[in-house]
């Protein structure tokens, strides 16, 4: 996992380091330099602009021109406050790279970049652009690279940053990061926060109960419901309000169980305590008997619920409390502005925390940049998908695989945020065929989701070896 740290954060583990500024300012230097080679694929010749300001950025880029001087690079600094307009140009020659390190996580004004011709390496992140939001300040440059240091910055992973931070590098200066509270996590980090199934394992371990699906939303819940099941629950039991399970508009996979249920969603207490997870909410409908019902179980006691869709509707305006059950609500935008009465901002990662405060549940606020954040203030992230899973129902496959791993015993943190990035994979996975740009509908996920598990190493027994390269 790889920490992220907001620049009021940051700041303060700079000032714990035991070691002096000027020796990290050399490091960071020292791996910009190195940065720069590797982009221009060597050295001699090769004509670098250094973009510096007054700050620590700009010292990390003066360490790196000098640096890259003895390299045989012939390098020209240009101070940001006052740079021509246009760039790049270094005794009348076109030069091969910019650097930008003119300002940093510290700059509280917009800040109007030189245009330029060549490729840019941005030092830190983009100047220009919030450190802690990805709103862009003004006119920053667009860089092909940016060399971060000790942890990445919420900014690089929201709002406009990844489209200006290009391929980010995180370089370890040092420093103590044990602190950080806040994660971005890598493929490699997904089947050691998922829990196998042990070999004696039977259905009922992992079994899931889904409540979901109405009139006109059958797909929801049939969605849901598959997703769980391949995504490793033991036994997956559908309930879907009003008696809908023999509708001819329900494509759910044959092994799922069908257990018809009233509106008003009366569901045994020792019943429910079969089952190690419940998914409540995918296509539910809002009549107002499902509302009561919604509001009425997760007050009451019970296994993790993953809460989603018209679940989320029914506990608009009303208290949550996460201290009956353990409790994973999954808002989009408009979800958490009807739960909350306000719109998340620009901050997704306070957004998501304060609402995990307030109701004691984990939230995972949807994103191209997904947040999940527990009541503690713990966040993991997550950005392994694409825009491919914008359409409809992707979501409710997303609840499903949260479900699944609930039922497997993961915590609702690593539950939900797992799940998110195994949701992104079915979409992005190196070594799978590979989707088309268009025309990706959900039911199209949940196929796949057995083969990426297998390419994530979950419940590893040597299918991942098989399986890469094949699809």
């Amino acid at each position: 996992m790889i920490p992220v740290c907001t620049p009021n954060e940051m700041a303060a583990v700079d000032a714990a380091a035991l070691e002096p500024l000027d020796v990290l300012i050399d490091r960071a230097g020292a791996a910009v330099a190195r940065a720069v080679l590797d982009e221009l694929g060597g050295g001699y010749g090769r004509r670098v602009a250094v973009l510096v300001g007054k700050g620590s950025n700009g010292a990390d880029g003066r360490v790196a021109a000098e640096r890259l001087g003895r390299r045989g690079v012939r390098t020209s600094v240009v101070d940001a406050a006052s740079a021509p307009e246009r760039l790049p140009t270094s005794g009348g020659h076109a030069v091969d790279l910019v650097v930008d390190a003119a300002y940093g996580t510290g700059l509280g004004r917009p800040f109007e970049a030189p245009s330029v011709e060549a490729p840019v390496l941005a030092v830190d992140l983009p100047s220009g652009l919030d450190g802690l939001t990805g709103e862009a300040m003004g006119r920053p440059l667009a860089a092909r690279r940016t060399v971060t240091f000790a942890a990445l910055k919420p900014g690089l992973l929201f709002g406009g940053g990844p489209a200006l931070a290009g391929r980010v590098e995180v370089v370890d200066l040092g420093v103590d990061m044990s602190g950080a509270t806040a994660h971005l996590l890598e493929d490699t980090d997904i089947a050691a926060l998922v829990p196998s199934r042990p070999t004696d394992a039977h259905k009922w371990q992992s079994a899931c109960w889904v409540v979901a699906g109405s009139p006109g939303m059958e797909g929801a819940a049939g969605l849901a419901a598959t997703a769980a099941l391949r995504a490793g629950a033991g036994y997956v039991r559908l309930s879907v309000p009003d008696g809908l399970a023999g509708s001819e508009e329900l494509v759910v996979a044959d092994e799922v169980v069908h257990l018809p249920i009233g509106l008003e969603l009366f569901l045994e207490e020792e019943e429910q305590a079969r089952f190690a997870s419940m998914v409540v909410g995918p296509g539910l409908g809002t009549a107002d008997e499902v509302a009561d019902g919604v509001r009425r179980l997760m007050a009451s006691p019970g296994p993790p619920v993953v809460v989603d869709g018209d679940g989320l509707t029914a506990l608009a305006g009303c208290r949550v409390d996460g201290s009956s059950r353990p409790l994973v609500l999954t808002p989009h935008d408009g979800e958490y502005f009807r739960l909350t009465g306000c719109p998340p901002g620009p901050d997704r990662m306070a957004a998501a925390r304060s609402l995990a405060a307030d109701t004691g549940a984990v939230v995972l606020l949807k994103g191209p940049t997904t947040v999940v954040a527990a009541p503690d203030g713990r966040v993991l992230l997550t950005a392994a998908g694409d825009a491919r899973l914008a359409t409809a129902g992707t979501g409710d496959v997303l609840t499903g695989i949260i479900g699944a791993f609930l039922a497997r015993g993961a915590g609702p943190l690593e539950a939900a945020a797992t799940a998110a990035h195994v949701h992104g994979r079915l979409a992005t996975a190196s070594g799978l065929k590979e989707l088309p740009p268009i025309g990706v509908v959900a039911g199209d996920l949940s196929a796949r989701l057995v083969s990426v598990l297998a390419h994530l190493s979950i419940d590893d027994t040597g299918l991942a070896d098989q399986t890469k390269g094949v699809y």
